[in-house]
């Protein structure tokens, strides 16, 4: 019989793996080892999960531009949909350096929109994290809850007055922040930078992100007046302002100074039956005692 050879790149010595004693991993739905403590919540499909990390506020924000907002500018009596990127490593260097965005041709790639994070700090307005609760067991926010597929209808179940269970999906309390955009605008003429300018002002205290996606409330600061420049003998008009965005945060892990590593998010199973019961003499009853 064949025996698939093992991929798994976190083992560091393949030979000390004794492949007698691997159990299949098929059809569970835990994120990692801890299944009692870590698992996912919509069937085994990692992408939806309560989880709430920087990349999602990143792609709350650009979707919001993208989809929501939809720029277009108008050139040579047509619509032209607005490029939009986020800034990476790469391209904000680039930008910040050349003043503008080319194409792998060298062409001026006009009109764009470019955004990037630029800082994140807590919020303070809104001091819910918690910090007093170093194990996160004591404050916990219910994310779901339904009936247990354990539960059996039967009339023993009725006469021994036993209640169905019921499983809840909790985490720990979301941590508040304040996160910092830089978006810089990139257009041929004038007349389409302020048609650009008019439809961010527009979003301005609103909440930013799609149907699909969280939403996250934004302001926008005041934007600078577009100014003009030549590059390249290559004209283009130049503007740029900062977004403060208020959101939260709920990473899949935490590291802890006393459990070290704790999973977010995990199940509850509700008890069916509270038996209460004494354990001492009875004559502690006695009047006195």
């Amino acid at each position: 019989m064949a025996v698939v050879p093992i991929t798994n790149k976190q083992v560091v010595s393949k030979e000390n793996i004794n492949r007698a004693k691997q159990v299949s991993t098929k059809g569970l739905k835990s994120r990692g080892g801890n299944d009692r403590s870590s698992l996912v919540v919509n069937g085994g499909n990692l992408s939806e999960n309560y989880a709430i990390t920087l990349k999602d506020v990143d792609s709350s924000i650009l979707s919001h531009v993208k989809e929501i907002m939809r720029p277009m500018v108008k050139e040579a009596n047509e619509m032209v949909k607005v490029n939009v990127m986020y800034g990476n490593e790469e391209r904000w260097k680039a930008v910040r350096k050349r003043g503008v965005m080319r194409d792998k041709n060298g062409i001026i790639i006009l009109p764009l929109i470019m955004l990037k994070r630029t800082s994140v700090e807590k919020n303070m307005e809104l001091p819910q994290g918690f910090e007093h609760d170093v194990k996160r067991e004591h404050v916990q926010v219910i994310r779901s809850s339904k009936w247990s597929d354990k539960n059996q209808y039967t009339r023993f179940t009725i006469q021994s007055n036993i209640n169905p269970l019921v499983e809840n999906i909790v985490t720990t309390m979301p941590n508040f922040v304040t996160i910092n955009y830089d978006f810089i605008l990139w257009t041929n003429y004038m007349e389409q930078m302020n048609f650009l300018v008019e439809s961010f002002i527009e979003q301005n205290n609103s909440y930013w992100g799609n149907s699909t996606d969280y939403k996250f409330l934004c302001n926008t600061e005041s934007i600078s007046d577009a100014s003009e420049m030549n590059i390249d003998s290559e004209r283009f008009v130049k503007s740029n302002f900062s977004m403060i965005t208020k959101a939260y945060l709920l990473p899949e892990e935490t590291n802890s100074v006393v459990t070290n590593k704790i999973t977010q998010v995990k199940k509850v199973i509700t008890p069916n039956k509270v038996v209460f019961g004494f354990e001492g003499d009875a004559t502690d009853f006695q009047v006195g005692k």
